[in-house]
């Protein structure tokens, strides 16, 4: 997918960069590029793939509440 300038220089435009118009055909290539991996990457077939589980520590408490100290202006330090 080829992007032409208009549409990077309104992309640009709603991520608020500010690109010269030097440098907007460098990133059309760029982004270009982008979305070709994407459309690539679309292209592979999933279906027998499951997601990825990542094992995280337990979810434990390991202070405690310390509300009223940060709350109350005659505890603070």
């Amino acid at each position: 997918m080829r992007l032409p300038p208009d549409q990077v220089e309104k992309v640009a435009h709603l991520a608020r960069l500010a690109i010269d118009d030097a440098g907007i055909e460098v990133y059309a290539q760029d982004l270009s590029r982008i979305l070709e991996l994407v459309e690539q990457m679309n292209t592979v077939d999933t279906s027998g793939i499951g997601p990825m589980a990542q094992r995280l520590r337990p979810d434990v408490v390991t202070e405690g509440n310390q509300r009223e100290l940060f709350q109350c202006p005659s505890h603070r330090v």
